[in-house]
This record gives structure tokens, sequence and C-alpha cells, in this order.
């Protein structure tokens, strides 16, 4: 009977050792090394070699990823394209040249804008090959929803008045420079302090396509230290300024499923104080509410439910004021926006920092790196009180994770 016994309890042991060690059923591609690798099934393989990767981004199903071939001292920028059922990488057109490109929300098709010239790539074979021109004159833009069109921004022009407005632009993916198919979406009118810009940037859309979030970004040296978030409705009727921003796209994200905005406030450059998690429903109608307790600094943020958003976070040090810039050292925290209840998620060792949190379903990822290191390791957890475990190694960057169409 005790052999029984032990016998049982050894089962229900290893049964929960296992789903403890149990591989995450994540699909990503990452950088180790400077080269493009990719992890699935559990497996990791290098898809690279003797190249400087980095931009990575997955077509809609999965199949392509699109990336930069750089160099280290940024000088070089080409677009390639990692074809995963053929095995292999490839140029859509030799020479192709960007620092900016996107797929389509809904078909293999890659938009991307070099020096100013916004294309679009044709399809042979199955695979995005060739290209056509949609517009000059881009400085920034996104698909819409429904891929057929593209919101695009162009620079101000300085004038003996000064700065010009910011106008944004509704363009059909196959207006191939044809003035008449440009048509005008929205000008926003700048001005000094409360709203100055030159251009507009980093558009992202709500979870039901009613309005895009974007940054109105001013001149170099400003702009370092402060940028504005703002929303304009999906037919450029209805404009808002959100809030003062350092100028990070991670650092303001959509709710899920509500017109729901997060981001991290606050001016100065320095990550050292002022950075604080707010939300604003959109449209503001309503004061908006900061979360970031008194005494600390949140530096990086992702939703993880409805409910529910993980940030990065840190003791604040106020005290710094010249010489080398402290390093923040950050643990996760998850924030519940209706109750207000925080609580610390992960605890990172002595000298070393959480980061980039990512959600994919019900998984949290994160990279904690020792301060000083370049590289660092992806960490997991299957749910926020689930325990954690090394998923990938020595990694350059936060990986990009291929989420299926029906989970997003």
């Amino acid at each position: 009977m005790k052999i029984r016994i032990l016998l049982l309890l050894s089962l229900i042991c290893f049964h929960f050792s296992s789903i403890a060690s149990a591989e995450a059923p994540l699909t990503a591609a990452f950088i180790r090394d400077h080269q493009l690798w990719i992890k699935k099934d559990g497996q990791e393989i290098q898809l690279t070699k003797d190249r400087y990767v980095y931009g990575l981004k997955w077509s809609y199903d999965g199949r392509f990823i699109g990336y930069i071939d750089g160099d280290a001292k940024g000088e070089k920028s080409d677009l390639f394209i990692y074809d995963t059922k053929e095995k292999e990488s490839y140029q859509h057109y030799v020479n192709s040249v960007t620092s900016d490109f996107k797929w389509a929300p809904n078909k293999n098709q890659i938009a991307y804008t070099d020096r100013g010239l916004l294309n679009v790539t044709k399809m042979k074979n199955g695979r995005p090959y060739g290209f056509e021109n949609v517009s000059l004159g881009v400085s920034g833009f996104e698909w819409f929803p429904s891929g057929k069109e593209f919101i695009v921004s162009s620079s101000s022009n300085l004038l003996p008045t000064g700065w010009s407005p910011i106008p944004l632009f509704r363009i059909p993916v196959d207006a191939n420079l044809d003035k008449d198919k440009m048509k005008p979406f929205y000008t926003i009118q700048t001005k000094e302090p409360d709203l100055f810009g030159i251009d507009a940037d980093y558009f992202k859309w709500s979870s039901d396509g009613k309005w895009v979030s974007f940054l109105v970004i001013p001149t170099a040296s400003w702009s370092m230290d402060s940028n504005t978030l703002s929303v304009l409705s999906s037919q450029g009727k209805h404009f808002q300024a959100v809030g003062k921003m350092l100028g990070f796209k991670d650092w303001f994200k959509w709710a899920p499923s509500a017109n729901e905005l997060a981001y991290i406030s606050g001016e100065g450059r320095f990550f050292v104080k002022n950075k604080k998690t707010t939300i604003a429903e959109i449209p503001i109608l309503k004061e908006q509410k900061e979360y970031t307790p008194k005494g600390f600094v949140d530096l990086d943020l992702e939703w993880y439910s409805k409910d529910l958003v993980i940030v990065s976070r840190a003791l604040e040090n106020k005290e710094w004021k010249e010489g080398p810039v402290p390093t923040m050292f950050t643990s996760l925290y998850t924030i519940n926006i209706r109750t207000g209840e925080q609580q610390q998620i992960t605890f990172p060792g002595k000298n070393e920092i959480d980061e980039n949190p990512q959600v994919v379903g019900p998984y949290l990822t994160w990279i904690r790196r020792i301060a000083g290191q370049a590289t660092g390791d992806i960490w997991v957890k299957n749910t926020l009180d689930g325990q954690e475990q090394i998923w990938l190694e020595n990694v350059n960057y936060a990986p990009t994770f291929f989420i299926p169409k029906q989970n997003r």
C-alpha cells in the first residue's frame, strides 16, 4: 500500500513538474548575434548569416517575415523578405532601401517609403515581388484597417511666417502618383507652445477602427523632450491632442477592446522622473487618470486585458543632476485600471532589469538583462500567476511574435 501511495505521489509530482516546465506554444522571429532566427514548436532555427538584421515584421498570415539588412554604422537599410514556405530570403526589388515598411492588414503586401516615395509591392507566384509607386512627399504612413487605403502625413514647411500646418491625406493603394486620387484628410493646425510640430507619425488604429492615434513631432532637439500624442476620427472630422510624452512608439497603446488609450505621459528626455502611466478615454470627455505612484517612473507598458495594464516600473531618481545617466532598474507591475489595485509580478535579481513586456494570449513575456549588457533573455509566464521560465537566451531585442488573425 505504501509503495502504491509513493508511486501515486511521484506521478503527481512529475505531472505538475511537466506542466511547470512545459514549452510555451508561441511562434516568434527574433534576433541573436544580429542574425534572423525563428522559434516555432519549441525549435530555434537560424535563418540568416553574415547580415545585420533589425526591424522584424510578420505578414498577416505568417508566411513571410520582413526585415532590414543594415550595418552597425546605420549607413545601410535594405528591405529583405524571408519566405518560411520556401525557406529563403529574397529582395522584392534589388537595392530597395527603406527604414519604414508595413505589411497590409489583410494580404501579403508590403508598403514602404524610400526617400519620401511611398511604394507597394506587387505579387508574383504568391510572393511579394516588384513594386508600384503610390505617392510622393510622404513622411509617415499607415494602412487603413480595410487594407485598401493609407493615411499619409507630409512634413510641414518653414515659411517666412513660421512653420506651415501638417497635412494628412487619404490615399488609395492604386493611386500610382495620380494627384486626383490624393484626398486631403485633415490639416493639423500647429501652434507654439501648446501644439507645435512639423511632422506626424507612428499611426495606430483603435480596435474598432474608429480612431487613429499618432505623435505630432516637433523639431529634432525639441522632440527629444516632448511630443504630442493625438487622435483623429476615422473620417477625419474630430481631432484631439491627448497629452505630452516622449517619442517612443511603444509607449502608447490602444486597449484590446475599447477606445481607451494607455500612454506614458511626461516631458524631459531623461527617465529619472516624470514618466507616468496615463489612461485616456477617447473621445476625451473627462479628466485623464494617472496610475504611477509617487516616487516611481513607468518606462514601458502593455495591455494584458481590458482591465489590466502591465508596466515596467522603477524608483525615480530626482537627485541626479549631471554626469552619467543612472540606470533605472525596472520590474513589471500590473495595474487594474478599474479598481486601482497594483501589484509587482516580476522580481529580477541584483543588477538585473525587466523590460519590454509583451502579451500573447494568456502569456506574458519580457526581457531580463544585466545592467550594462546589450543582450538579454526572454522570460515567459503562461498566466500572470504562473511560474516564470526562460524561453529564449541571448537575444538582441524583444522578439516579434506571430499572432493568428483570429487571436488579435
